[in-house]
C-alpha cells in the first residue's frame, strides 16, 4: 500500500511526518486533513476520522462535529447480546455499528419531558438524528403500526440498515434501563421479523435508548433474549467540565450586571 504525507499529501515523507494511506490522503480536501491535523495528534484516531469521513462523505464541518463528540469512543459501546445471536462477521458489523452514548444536543427539551417529546424532537432534526445514528439508516416510520392476533402495536422509530441489510426497532425510554424493556424488544423484533422482513434480510435488530443504564443489569436482561438487542444510553447535552462550570456565571451574576449596567446608562 503506497503511503503519503497526511499534512500536505506529498509524494516525499519525513520521518518525524505522521503518515496516513494514499487512499484518504488523496480521497480526503486539503481542508479536511487540516482539520485532522489541528484537532488530532493520536495518529490512530486520526487515520479513524480520516476513514469514517471519506466513506461517509462527512463535509469538514461534520468532521469537525465528530471529533469533538468524540465519536470514535463512542462507537461500538453499547451493550449487546450480539454474539449470541448472530453470525460472528455479522455480529461484528452490527456491533460496531451502535454508540454508547448518543448525542441529542441538538435538541431542546427541559426536563421533566414525555418520550413522545423526544421522538418528536428527533424527527424535527431528522437530518442531525441521521447522522448521529450513522451511514446507512433509512428512516422507515414513526409511531410504525403493527398488528397482532388483532391487537395494535406502534413502533417508536423503525429504520432500515442499508449495508446489514436488516430492519431496526428504536425503542425511546425516559429514564433508567429496566429488564422488562427487553422482553417487549424481542417481541416487536419477532413480530417485524413475521410481518416485514424479506427472506434475503438479515435479523431485524433491536435498539432501546434510555437516558441511564446499569451495564451489569442490562447484560443479564439479554442473556437469555434470543433476538439481536442493544441497550445504549443517550443524552441531550454534554456536561460541561467542572473548571469551567465553576467559571461561569451564576443568572444571579448576570442579572445584577444587567441591572447595573441600566443604571449606569441612566
Amino acid at each position: 500500500m503506497g503511503y503519503n504525507c497526511a499534512a500536505a499529501c506529498c509524494t516525499i515523507t519525513k520521518p518525524e511526518c505522521p503518515l496516513i494511506p494514499a487512499q484518504l490522503a488523496f480521497g480526503l480536501p486539503w481542508f479536511h486533513h487540516v482539520i485532522l491535523f489541528e484537532k488530532i495528534k493520536d495518529l490512530p484516531t486520526r487515520l479513524w476520522h480520516a476513514r469514517q469521513a471519506l466513506e461517509q462523505g462527512w463535509s469538514r464541518y461534520t468532521l469537525a462535529a465528530q471529533i469533538k463528540s468524540r465519536a470514535h469512543e463512542r462507537r461500538g459501546g453499547a451493550v449487546t447480546n450480539f454474539g449470541n445471536t448472530l453470525p460472528a462477521g455479522h455480529a461484528d458489523l452490527a456491533r460496531g455499528l451502535l454508540k454508547d452514548p448518543y448525542l441529542f444536543d441538538f435538541l431542546t427539551l427541559d426536563a421533566p419531558f414525555h418520550e413522545r417529546e423526544l421522538e418528536t424532537g428527533l424527527l424535527a432534526h431528522i437530518q442531525k438524528f441521521l447522522l448521529e445514528l450513522g451511514r446507512g439508516f433509512a428512516f422507515v416510520g414513526r409511531q410504525y403500526r403493527l398488528e397482532v392476533s388483532d391487537k395494535e402495536f406502534y413502533l417508536d422509530l423503525l429504520f432500515y440498515h442499508l449495508h446489514l441489510r436488516c430492519y431496526i426497532v428504536v425503542d425511546l425510554k425516559k429514564g433508567d434501563f429496566k429488564p422488562e424493556y427487553a422482553g417487549k424488544m424481542n417481541f416487536y423484533c419477532s413480530v417485524v421479523d413475521d410481518l416485514l422482513r424479506h427472506k434475503d434480510d438479515a435479523p431485524t435488530l433491536g435498539l432501546i435508548l434510555c437516558q441511564t443504564k446499569d451495564r451489569i443489569l442490562a447484560e443479564y436482561a439479554l442473556r437469555d433474549i434470543h433476538k439481536p438487542i442493544g441497550v445504549a444510553d443517550y443524552e441531550l447535552t454534554r456536561a460541561l467540565p467542572k473548571e469551567l462550570v465553576s467559571s461561569l456565571p451564576s443568572i444571579e451574576d448576570i442579572e445584577a450586571e444587567l441591572t447595573e449596567g441600566v443604571k449606569e446608562e441612566r
